[in-house]
């Protein structure tokens, strides 16, 4: 058995590396971060903390293609250079002197393409230092997709950390006298924060990823996002208290989404501006989206995980200790290590992640390998033929040589013949009675730990239990170590009441009978 903590989380599809490291580098802000690393040249000056001399933004808003006048568009090249520095793209330098190792150009002399104008010192002076292409640059038009993505995850990091930091005037508004933060002024903390900012994206996954792993492909509407962070359990009207509070988180989230957006995480429509405009006495954002058309609700902000931001999400989930499972990724495992797991799945992702796992194998191997690992009396192992039953619901006449094999054997003898009886196969051996029973409890206790809770479950327990007089006389009899829990769970959900006293009665001699 492996040792991997269970799924918590389902499965998700998601693209190969080579088509997420493609989104990677198209994201605006990563994209504008790489474009700075190639630029960066002798001449470039950044004061202590790395940032640029804010006198040559506009020089890196317009190798940016931005307009070197605006200041938005100077705040993006201040954003997209702390990106490069998060990231290794750009490194700082010490500033070499005039008649540097290569001539009073630095590196590269006056043939180095686009630098920076307007200085001819060579690194800056003063308090100022220098900056270059950092060595990682190059893995990103030389390095495997793989290197790319972890480049990539290295600017998402950055972004989600000052995602969760206040805006600039709420910091200094919270300064003390002496020029420090106060964090008790500011009501803020920063572990708090990021964890708050944690929850709602993992939220965010799971309201994304569908029970087959697929993208369920909807925005989620911002208010119920802030709810679900927000609104306790069981409250089914929030109070106002509740409503007000849900309204400060979305004006929250709208600001942090807004700065998630161009590292490629999320598509994001952000708050309408006549929404944040409202006045106390309209509606309140947080009255309840499900009230409102669906226009209305998208005014107040929607949000849809890119596939790139599910990849991101589920690498950092899976970095803090977190099972987060994607299709596919047991392809190249055992059969063994592949039952064991899609049987925590959804049933639509374990088809899928079973599918995958077919496609590269040959048929006839494949089968027996499945087979043998359906085999096991412990707890696990009903799913487990379940699970196999279902992966062989596709394979063809190759398959027959390796089921048949299995004829014989006592636990999946009767799969077997199921198998061959539907495809309508010759020379199929008749099961015995005790074969028969066995089966019976084998598929109920396959079913409760796929989901006790099913609605189909009752009806399953009357179909198998109605074509077999005396069926609870005989059923305690079989050695099958789930028939007592199987029997039990048959008194509580058979929809016939006298089906399910006969259950219970069984069920108290088969315990006694394996005491």
């Amino acid at each position: 058995m492996s040792a991997e903590p269970r799924p918590t989380l389902p499965p998700v599809r998601l693209p190969s590396d080579a088509e997420l490291a493609r989104d990677a580098l198209v994201a605006p802000l990563f994209a504008r971060a790489v474009r700075l690393a190639r630029w960066v040249g002798p001449g470039i000056r950044v004061d202590g903390n790395g940032e640029l001399d804010r006198a040559q933004l506009p020089e890196a808003a317009a190798a940016l293609g931005l307009d070197p006048a605006d200041a938005d568009a100077r705040a993006d090249a201040s954003r997209a250079w702390r990106t490069a520095l998060d990231t290794g793209l750009i490194e700082l330098a010490e500033p070499e002197g005039p008649e540097g190792p290569e001539g009073p150009e630095g590196p590269g002399g006056a043939d180095r393409p686009e630098g920076p104008a307007g200085t001819s010192d060579a690194g800056g002076a003063g308090e100022f230092g220098g900056a270059a292409a950092g060595e990682d640059l190059a893995r990103v038009t030389g390095g495997a997709p793989a290197e790319v993505l972890d480049l990539w995850l290295s600017a998402l990091d950055a972004v989600l950390a000052d995602a969760a930091v206040p805006e600039l005037d709420d910091l200094v508004n919270a300064l003390d006298e002496g020029g420090t933060i106060d964090f008790d002024r500011l009501d803020w903390n920063p572990q708090r924060e990021a964890d708050f900012l944690d929850g709602v994206l993992a939220n965010l996954y799971l309201l994304t990823v569908a029970d087959d792993g697929a993208e369920r492909g909807g925005a989620v509407p911002l208010p119920v996002l802030a709810a679900s962070m927000v609104v306790p359990d069981g409250m089914a009207r929030p109070t106002d208290a509740v409503l007000e509070q849900v309204s400060d988180a979305m004006m929250r989230l709208d600001d942090q989404f807004r700065q998630l957006e161009p590292i490629g995480l999320v598509d994001y429509r952000p708050v309408d501006e006549a929404v944040l405009a409202q006045t106390d006495d309209e509606e309140p954002a947080a009255a309840g989206p499900g009230e409102l058309d669906a226009e209305e609700v998208s005014r107040y902000g929607m949000v849809r995980l890119t596939p790139l931001g599910l990849y991101g999400l589920r690498a950092r989930m899976r970095e803090a200790g977190i099972a987060a499972p994607a299709v596919g990724e047991l392809a190249d495992k055992g059969a063994d290590a592949l039952l064991d797991a899609v049987c925590d799945y959804p049933e639509g992702a374990a088809q899928a992640e079973i599918g995958q796992w077919l496609a590269g194998r040959e048929l006839p191997d494949a089968v027996a390998e499945l087979l043998s690992a359906a085999r096991g009396t412990d707890q696990g192992a009903p799913l487990r033929r379940l699970r196999c039953q279902q992966a062989l619901a596709s394979a063809g006449a190759d398959a027959e040589p390796a089921v048949r094999a299995v004829l014989d054997d006592p636990e999946l003898g009767g799969l077997a013949r199921v198998w061959l009886a539907e495809r309508g196969a010759a020379d199929v051996p008749a099961p015995d009675g005790a074969m028969v029973y066995w089966l019976t409890v084998d598929t109920i206790a396959a079913q409760l730990a796929a989901d006790e809770d099913a609605v189909e479950l009752p009806l399953l327990m009357e179909t198998l239990t109605a074509h077999h007089a005396g069926f609870f006389e005989q059923v305690w009899r079989v050695e099958h170590p789930a028939a007592g829990e199987v029997l039990e769970a048959m008194g509580r959900l058979h929809p016939d009441r006298k089906a399910a006293k006969a259950a219970r009665k069984a069920a108290y001699k088969a315990r006694s009978r394996r005491l």
